[in-house]
């Protein structure tokens, strides 16, 4: 569709802050994200600027900087840590010769490599389709030349007309299709909560460990890299913990930086599995330098999402880097807020079964109910999404129900039902 240059492999890195020089750490990640998507880097530039230049992002020195290195290293194409605005890409593009790929683009690149299910592949097209219509406007003057004639939609419509009419019908389609897998997947959980299995979500920054940590947990054999995005399509198995009671824990795509807006949108349905969860463990790799940093990074994805308010328990994976034995952490109340362990050795792997099993039982509430007659609706959710021990009519046609339920779901009821348990 577009008149752009084949983008090739050798990759040159511009890193652009505004008000201050990147980070270390923020450099080594982007390096990583450029080999995750398979680029050989052949480069670095740092870009200190003082403020945004409109056409460039960079400004006239820096550009010539830019391509002299380009030309001395042979790039084939320039991958930008900055979003960048369908102009600015543009014109970089035209004053380079070269290929510009932008942090967002370089992420969903990577996540079309890595998408393995059906749903997975649908859930990348979306993304990349919503990220590219907004790259139609003025974004490539040859989408202006005018076409038209018998069977073209109507005579006088710009290509750019035509593009975005295609686009938006693709858009579509994908969105009915992903509608459709998203009701199996609430099927599925709604299945799960009658039968009375909590879910169990592993989140966290890209690479802690996730996977390694959920082969230990389920013995899954799912894949296990030192890349960033290594796991994108969410697997569900069965764990049964310490007490006899079995859980179902979920691995999921993990986060980043910056993580693009149309990523979050297109995942709505994956990310359904951290936010309908009945717990998250939040895995950190305690070995990173600026661990606190990436914690804090999740909790803002997790608040975009919606799923700020699920319980977390946070699990400090790599620990044997650091040479800290396994151990809990406890809040005053004697909750356990931490747990220390080493996915890849599997110590501590014992202690945070128990922690699960622990955080099973107190976070389960149980009490009575009495509902007049005309509540049958509210029955019929209680049935839905807790366990009703036992239930007795009552003289004025209504019920009495004995129920068991999770903290999480009691607090939606209340909030939204004004439901009280007498316990």
């Amino acid at each position: 569709m577009f008149d752009r240059p084949k983008r090739g492999e050798r990759a040159l890195l511009l890193h652009a802050r505004i008000g201050r020089s990147p980070f270390a750490e923020e450099k080594q990640e982007f390096e990583a994200l450029a080999d995750s998507a398979g680029a050989e880097v052949v480069g670095y530039l740092d870009a200190h600027l003082r403020s945004v230049n409109a056409r460039y992002l960079i400004g006239k020195g820096k550009m010539e900087e830019l391509s002299q290195l380009a030309e001395s290293t042979g790039a084939e194409l320039i991958l930008v840590d900055h979003l960048l605005s369908p102009a600015q890409e543009r014109n970089l593009e035209q004053a380079l010769k070269l290929p510009i790929v932008s942090r967002t683009g370089l992420i969903l690149d990577i996540f079309a490599l890595r998408a393995r299910t059906f749903e997975g592949k649908l859930q990348v097209e979306l993304a990349q389709l919503q990220h590219l219509s907004t790259r139609l406007i003025r974004g490539w003057t040859h989408l202006e030349r005018q076409k038209g004639g018998i069977g073209l939609r109507g005579p006088g419509e710009t290509q750019l007309e035509s593009d975005r009419r295609i686009l938006a019908t693709r858009i579509k389609q994908l969105n009915t299709r992903l509608e459709r897998l998203s009701s199996r997947r609430s099927l599925a959980r709604s299945n799960r909560r009658k039968r009375e299995i909590p879910t169990i979500s592993l989140v966290g920054y890209t690479n802690t460990g996730k996977s390694t940590l959920f082969n230990q947990l389920t013995d899954a054999g799912v894949t296990v890299a030192d890349q960033l995005f290594a796991t994108l399509d969410p697997t569900l198995r069965a764990v049964e913990l310490p007490n006899g009671n079995g859980v179902v824990l979920a691995d999921t795509v993990g986060f980043v930086r910056e993580l693009p807006h149309e990523l979050i949108a297109a995942f709505q349905s994956t990310l359904e599995e951290i936010r309908d969860a009945h717990l998250l463990l939040h895995v950190v790799d305690c070995s990173d330098p600026v661990h606190q940093q990436r914690i804090e990074e999740v909790r803002m994805v997790l608040e975009e999402i919606g799923a700020d308010r699920v319980p977390t328990i946070q699990v400090y994976n790599k620990a044997d880097i650091l040479a800290v034995p396994p151990r809990v952490d406890r809040a005053e109340s004697g909750k356990a807020t931490r747990v220390w362990l080493s996915a890849r050795t599997g110590a501590g792997i014992d202690e945070l079964l128990k922690v699960i099993a622990e955080y099973q039982e107190l976070d389960t509430v149980r009490g009575t109910v009495q509902l007049g007659v005309s509540q049958g609706r509210l029955r019929a959710l209680l049935y839905d999404t807790a366990h009703v021990v036992g239930e007795q009519v009552l003289e004025n046609g209504g019920w009495e129900l004995e129920v068991e339920m999770n903290s999480r779901d009691y607090e939606m009821l209340h909030r939204d039902e004004n439901f009280h348990l007498v316990q």
